[in-house]
């Protein structure tokens, strides 16, 4: 199945190929994620994934709540691993 997750971004780095990059921590397993569609988001935040572009900025607590229903449907050991 494949499906957007929330992930916390941990460092914004340098554009590549005019492409806004940063590192995007999915609960320990840091992925390098393109940030250009949320250009203004900012270390700390969290955002939603998709095939390894941020789609959009969403909050802590609805992050949050994500990981619960994956760690209920067992499906967080897979995005870890």
């Amino acid at each position: 199945m494949c499906l957007a997750v929330p992930g916390k971004v941990t460092q914004i780095g340098d554009r590549e190929n005019d492409l806004l990059m940063g590192k995007v921590s999915f609960g320990g397993l840091v992925k390098e994620v393109c940030l250009s569609y949320v250009p203004d988001v900012q270390v700390g935040e969290y955002v939603i994934v998709h095939v390894g572009f941020a789609l959009n900025k969403v909050d802590e607590e609805e992050a949050n709540r994500v990981f619960e229903y994956l760690d209920q449907m067992g499906e967080v050991d897979e995005l870890r691993g």
